[in-house]
This record gives C-alpha cells, sequence and structure tokens, in this order.
C-alpha cells in the first residue's frame, strides 16, 4: 500500500490510459461529462451483450410471427413465452406500474401502447413493437416497426424516414461528440423530409439499469449536451410524426403517448455501445 493512502483501495480502470487522458483534459476545459459509473466495466458489458442477444432474437421472433387480425395481447404473449423461455424477464412488466410486457403502439400511438385483447392488427396499419430484457440482471432494449397487409405509401415513407433518423443518429454518437449531434443530425433529416420530432420523449441510457442517464434527446444543436465517452451505453429511438410534435398522454390508462393531431408516428430503436473508435449496435 503507497505511503500516505492508507484504506484507499485501488481498483482498475475499464478503458484505456488514452481515454483517461481526454477525460481528465475536457474536464479541465470545463465540458460536460458522465459519471464514471456509466463507463461500462468488461463484466457489465458481457452481461449486458447477453441480455442483448435475447432481445434481438425476441424481434426476430416477432417479425416472422406478426400477421394482420392478430391481437396485441397475443403480441404481449409471445415477448412473455419467448423472454421467459431463455430464463430472463420482460422488463416492462409492472415497471412503474405498466400491466404488460411488451409495448405496441399503432399508426397515431407514439409509444407506450398496452396491448389489449380488444385490439388488432388491420391492413394498413404500422405498429412499433417495443421490447426490453433483463438477463441475470443486465438490460437491453430495442423497437421495430412493422407495416400490417396493404400500408398506405405516404405510412411507408414515414416508417422508411424514421429508419433512416434512428441510422443517422447512431453514425453521429461517436466518442468524443457531444449528445446535441445526436439530436440535430435526426432533427435535420426529419424536417428536410416534411416530418417532426417528439420533444417530449428520448432515449437513455440502459445496461445496469432500465432507465439511466444520459438523456439522449433526438432534436436539438450540434456542440452542445454532454460528450459522449467510450464505454457509454444508450439508445437511440426517434419518435417522427407525420404532422406535428406534440403529443399527449391518454388519461384513461395513464400511459399511452399519442400524437395530438391525430396522424401517425414511427420509431425505431438501437441500443449501442461506445467504443474508442466508434460505436458498436448491441441490439436493432
Amino acid at each position: 500500500m503507497k505511503k500516505g493512502m492508507k484504506g484507499v483501495r485501488f481498483t482498475p480502470k475499464n478503458y484505456s490510459d488514452e481515454v483517461e487522458a481526454k477525460i481528465q483534459q475536457y474536464k479541465k476545459e470545463g465540458y460536460k461529462l458522465p459519471s464514471r459509473h456509466l463507463l461500462r466495466t468488461e463484466e457489465q458489458l458481457a452481461g449486458i451483450r447477453e441480455s442483448a442477444k435475447i432481445n434481438t432474437a425476441l424481434l426476430d421472433y416477432i417479425s416472422a410471427n406478426i400477421r394482420e387480425g392478430m391481437s396485441t395481447a397475443e403480441i404481449d404473449h409471445m415477448v412473455y413465452c419467448f423472454t421467459t423461455d431463455h430464463d430472463a424477464i420482460p422488463a416492462p412488466f409492472l415497471y412503474e406500474g405498466f400491466p404488460k410486457s411488451v409495448c405496441t403502439s399503432i399508426n397515431d400511438v407514439v409509444c407506450h401502447g398496452i396491448p389489449s385483447t380488444k385490439e388488432f392488427l388491420r391492413s394498413g396499419d404500422i405498429v412499433n413493437v417495443d421490447v426490453s430484457t433483463i438477463y441475470k440482471g443486465y438490460f437491453s432494449d430495442a423497437s421495430r416497426m412493422y407495416m400490417i397487409g396493404e400500408v398506405s405509401p405516404e405510412k411507408q415513407r414515414l416508417v422508411q424516414v424514421t429508419k433512416e433518423c434512428r441510422d443517422i443518429g447512431v453514425r453521429a454518437a461517436r466518442p468524443w461528440a457531444r449528445l446535441g449531434d445526436i439530436g440535430a443530425a435526426i432533427q435535420e433529416h426529419a424536417e428536410k423530409n416534411g416530418y417532426s420530432v417528439v420533444r417530449d420523449l428520448c432515449g437513455h441510457g440502459v445496461g445496469v439499469k432500465f432507465h439511466e442517464e444520459p438523456d439522449v434527446e433526438h432534436f436539438g444543436k450540434r456542440g452542445t449536451g454532454m460528450m459522449i465517452v467510450p464505454g457509454m451505453t444508450f439508445t437511440i429511438e426517434p419518435m417522427i410524426n407525420m404532422g406535428r410534435y406534440e403529443v399527449f398522454i391518454d388519461e384513461t390508462d395513464g400511459w399511452t403517448v399519442c400524437t395530438d393531431d391525430g396522424l401517425p408516428s414511427a420509431q425505431w430503436e438501437s441500443m449501442i455501445l461506445i467504443t474508442e473508435d466508434g460505436n458498436e449496435i448491441l441490439t436493432e
């Protein structure tokens, strides 16, 4: 034990000396940096990746089985059974009182749609299925859009541009960039195509908990916000509206978020790990 440091325990860093040097440099320059506990250890990343494998396999399973005429309750049952069959837990179930294992959001529902035995997928619908998995205490999260039957060209374009927004956001999420860079890139692409970005909901840190710091907004200005540092894990999940960006929460259930103008909305979500030379897509 070093003289003068009695009682202090030394632990190895989970990132390189080069990363540490940059953290110290940017800290001196006054940049907002993530807390150290948000920079994942190798042990944590191993657990997060295993959770993410199940989460992605679940979305693949839904992709192969979702169909016109099924109820959203059937999707919920598929999610619960697949997840528990893989010794995992659906993260949404009873999270802050949410009653189901998955969010199913159709047409003008932006997010947090609650599955129901009375709600059926019909030709022309677009639906977001948002799944989150806990495996051995580690969390993963992703969502995909599905087009049911004969979908109008207008809705098809919304779904495609929203996916492009997600992909653009992922490309902007690079080490030593800023969170505002992600939001600006997404907003520019959405608005260039005549759409709006939902402001009241955002991406988030995830991995050790379901929702952690930082908030990852899908609109903003370049060169603003928290600095992106290797070791961070978070979601990029733009919600893009065909009309205005304003939304409201359905008072009947306290969860379902809908567009204020009744026009359709779409969302794609991925979870990423920031690496020293870019990022790794953990779920999509």
